[in-house]
């Protein structure tokens, strides 16, 4: 059996890969800087918060982390809509996925805050740290570059599932190759196409973050010491 590809056919719509690819860098990059704070401020609450606190928030990450996304995205898009309030997709979208990776960044910047040990704390202290001091340079930025490998890889994956937001109609690379494929009926070759252009967001996504950690974290060594 053989098949003749017809790549060639893709080439006029180049410009509908390209919107694609731009509106699933938008998504990625909104959901993980909101979700990073959503994440980071849960995580510091089940660590150190109060117990009804600690129950809200585990309750909030265990809810969000045994369902699948495209039920939460179809909650907040057509749940909430019937409601009487009505989000544009692209919108609930970034919700759905902000709220998703924010469960995850809680668990695992959580279990980077519990791997710091009490010695650093203690000698925090006895240096004459404040409290707020201690928090932020022995025991927040620590935890996080311990576990930021883990949240880079986190991200990625969270890029990689924002085509899931295809099906509320968000015009990301995985609808924009819907389209195509329908127009063009090069099912294969389109396909093919998204699949490359999926491996490179995700070097270069990785890339980009693991680049800004070692800038951000090099400089927060550097203030350490001084402090």
């Amino acid at each position: 059996m053989s098949y003749d590809f017809q790549f060639d056919g893709l080439i006029p719509y180049w410009n509908q890969f390209a919107e694609g690819v731009w509106l699933t860098i938008q998504l990625s990059v909104a959901a993980t800087i909101a979700g990073f704070v959503l994440g980071t401020l849960c995580a510091i609450a089940r660590a150190g918060g109060s117990p009804s606190l600690k129950a809200i928030v585990g309750c909030y990450v265990d809810v969000i982390r045994n369902t699948p996304l495209l039920v939460q995205l179809f909650i907040i898009y057509f749940g909430i809509a019937t409601l009487g309030l009505r989000i544009p997709a692209n919108v609930a979208a970034i919700i759905a996925l902000v709220v998703n990776i924010g469960a995850y960044v809680c668990e695992i910047i959580r279990a980077g805050i519990e791997a710091v040990p009490k010695t650093q704390i203690e000698a925090a202290e006895c240096l004459g740290l404040s409290p707020a001091q201690t928090y932020w340079h022995v025991i927040l930025q620590p935890a996080v570059e311990r576990v930021y490998p883990a949240l880079v890889s986190q991200f990625v994956l969270l890029m990689l599932a924002s085509s899931i937001t295809s099906q509320i109609s968000a015009e990301e690379l995985t609808a924009a190759a819907n389209r195509i494929q329908s127009d063009t009926f090069l099912s294969f070759e389109t396909y093919i196409v998204v699949g490359a252009l999926y491996l490179a967001l995700s070097f270069l996504m990785r890339w980009v973050l693991l680049g800004i950690g070692f800038v951000v974290f090099k400089r927060q060594r550097k203030l350490g010491t001084a402090l």
